[in-house]
């Protein structure tokens, strides 16, 4: 089967070189990280079928969806707790998305809400090691308009059912800000299992040092997490059914 490949659409000459820069930039990307780190790279197979919820569908992202992120993505507020720097551009948002979507570690998604079809934010899952049986959860992002929704929750129940039911992986995990309190707290209403914290991990945008804490959910937690999410889907939707 054809990997899939957002450049492979019809575009003028200009946005073809453009889309072929990215595409091999995140390839020098990965195989640098495979020197450095020995990390193996087992490819899923990938699909254009979306993941179907009740309130929302995770379609395959692609750079053509940067126009429609990018108010959400250059909200100050919505990008607040993100590891990297806040897009300006539309054109700088695309190029981000064309390196994620080029990356083979990764399955990135934009998240489009079912009753009219906008794109409300988008979510990924990285580090997508096969042989491992493992994964992480990451890069999600929602308009404000939708905090507080059903949409977060559904998002989450879709990638954690593909990821357990279709890619049958044994662990995912998902990390944050040590000061993103309000993050931490939904993990933790998540089902998730607080693992550690990995201290002075990263370097925020504006230059300092973040801890990252880590959390978790393994295979045979699943279906538990899963019935909580369920519930809270159903409990968040039916204010919009009102």
């Amino acid at each position: 089967m054809t990997a899939y490949d957002p450049c492979r659409a019809p575009v003028p000459r200009s946005g073809e070189e453009a889309c072929e820069k990215t595409r091999e930039k995140a390839r020098k990307k990965a195989r640098r990280k495979r020197i450095v780190t020995g990390h193996r790279i087992y490819s899923a197979p990938v699909t254009n079928q979306p993941l179907e919820g009740t309130v929302v569908r995770l379609v395959r992202l692609t750079p053509d969806h940067a126009e429609a992120l990018f108010p959400s993505a250059s909200d100050p507020e919505v990008w607040r707790w993100m590891p990297r720097a806040r897009p300006e551009t539309v054109d700088q948002l695309r190029e981000w998305l064309g390196e994620m979507t080029a990356d083979p570690t990764r399955r990135c998604f934009a998240v489009q809400r079912r009753d009219d079809g906008a794109v409300i934010g988008s979510t990924s899952m990285y580090d997508l090691d096969l042989a491992e049986s493992r994964t992480e959860i990451g890069a999600t992002w929602f308009d404000r308009s939708c905090w507080g929704g059903p949409y977060n929750v559904e998002s989450k129940l879709l990638l954690f059912t593909h990821a357990f039911e279709d890619l049958r992986l044994a662990r995912l995990a998902l990390r944050t800000d040590n000061l993103n309190v309000r993050s931490q707290q939904a993990l933790t209403r998540l089902g998730l299992v607080h693992e550690g914290t990995l201290r002075s991990h990263m370097r925020r945008p504006d230059g300092s040092r973040r801890d990252s804490l880590y959390y978790s959910l393994l295979a045979d937690e699943f279906p538990t997490v899963r019935e909580t999410l369920r519930a809270r889907i159903t409990a968040k939707t039916a204010p919009l059914l009102a």
